[in-house]
């Protein structure tokens, strides 16, 4: 392995253990948003940990990254099938080489199975913990658990095998998403969606006329506990995204740290002119959320400057979402996923055909996207963003509709995916 190889794979192994911690982050967060009697949170997050190292090692892993059938979904079988390769030493990447899409002929940042593996798999893991948010005391925690094995092996795999996968179809159209503003938060919402209408159906047939509604308890330490370990975890997620140490890869830490920056600002400032109040911590810290969504599918593709203009914009966003989301009564959904990783992720998505930057995309590894039309792009930036626009029509539809399909399934062999909860939801 050469130096650079070797500081490529130690700095991604690094960045993967801190969205692993995101993971754990996440249930710190509900905690921190909805008090301490949701401390069933934090068994949630340790087994979605477990089944995501679990099943993206036996299948997952493949199904997204490994080469593709059509560019539809990646061979299950590749490099010894099962658990990495099984019993073999001799596969590939994993005792000497590298994985095949981290070869000079592709991304060329000679990361090894092991490293990428473990950096994706934080990807799923902490995919899942965002559609878990929906999910509290509603879900029977075995119907969420057999959620999570179809979920790391066919649903999460798909997007990531269209998009980042270098033989997928998205990705061969120039469908691009740095870090995970489709791939992740996008369908974590549509997840998310498929999760809180099954729930709603089984809620209407127990006689209710609106979904059942958990209300914030806020704890001040665990919260701002929570976001902090979110906002050093972003360290890894999206300056991890370059698969190597470069100077593209600092670029974006400045990017994702002032995006998240001038939308907590946004937001507090706005909240302020909106109501004639001090906003809460709760603003403050999905203040600081909406720009870290915002800015990861497009950190890698942008200056500093433009991350602070989509900081800016993401609080107003963010303020509209959960007015617009808040009046829906037939979900609940307290920590904010749809009006934050949903809508912040799609919108971040779009803005690709808007702020990217050619030299800084280049410099990220994805020198064949056009300067967006901001910065001079012209008709190519009107393509690459009906792109991005046709990529999340498409992936929306197919993880709600796998996730649907799946949910069914699972009401059909469990006697349905709620529990009785009406007497201690509302807290």
């Amino acid at each position: 392995m050469t130096d650079v190889n070797l500081v490529n794979n130690l700095w991604v192994l690094i960045c993967a253990l801190l969205v692993f911690s995101m993971t754990m982050s996440v249930g710190l967060l509900e905690i921190g948003e909805l008090g301490e009697t949701y401390s069933r949170s934090l068994l949630k997050v340790l087994l979605i940990t477990g089944s995501a190292l679990f099943f993206m090692a036996f299948l997952g892993f493949n199904t997204a990254f490994a080469p593709t059938f059509g560019g539809i979904i990646g061979n299950p079988l590749y490099n010894g099938g099962i658990f990495l390769g099984g019993f073999s030493a001799a596969a590939t990447g994993l005792l000497s080489g590298v994985w095949w899409s981290m070869d000079t002929a592709y991304f060329a940042t000679g990361l090894t199975t092991g490293t990428y593996f473990l950096f994706e798999t934080a990807f799923a893991s902490v995919t899942l913990a965002l559609v878990g948010v929906v999910v509290l005391k509603k879900m029977k925690l075995e119907a969420f658990l057999a959620f999570s094995v179809v979920y790391f092996i066919l649903i999460w795999n798909l997007p990531a095998a269209w998009i980042w996968n270098p033989t997928g179809w998205l990705y061969l159209l120039g469908v691009r998403d740095f870090a995970g503003g489709l791939v992740v938060h996008g369908a974590a919402g549509a997840a998310g969606l498929a999760i809180v209408h099954r729930i709603w159906r089984e809620e209407k047939k127990k006689g209710l006329t609106e979904s059942l509604i958990v209300h914030s308890s806020v704890n001040p330490t665990w919260l701002t506990l929570a976001i902090l370990l979110l906002w050093m975890g972003w360290f890894g997620f999206n300056p991890g995204s370059v698969l190597a140490f470069n100077s593209s890869a600092i670029t974006v830490v400045l990017t994702t740290f002032l995006a998240a920056a001038s939308a907590l600002l946004s937001v507090m400032f706005f909240r302020y002119l909106k109501t004639k109040r001090n906003p809460d911590l709760i603003y403050a810290n999905n203040g600081i959320l909406m720009g870290l969504i915002v800015i990861t599918p497009i950190a890698g593709f942008v200056s500093p400057g433009s991350a602070v203009i989509l900081g800016v914009i993401a609080g107003p966003l963010y303020l509209v979402g959960e007015g617009w989301f808040g009046k829906r009564k037939w979900f609940s959904d307290p920590v904010g996923l749809f009006p934050g990783h949903l809508l912040g992720g799609l919108f971040g998505l779009v803005m690709i055909g808007f702020f990217t930057q050619s030299a800084f995309a280049a410099a990220s590894g994805n020198a064949n996207l056009p300067n967006g039309l901001l910065f001079g792009g012209g008709f190519d930036a009107l393509h690459q963003l009906g792109l991005e626009a046709f990529a999340a029509l498409v992936v929306m539809a197919v993880v709600f509709a796998l996730s649907y399909a799946t949910l069914e399934a699972i009401a059909w062999a469990m006697h349905g995916v709620t529990t009785k909860y009406k007497d201690e939801v509302i807290v």
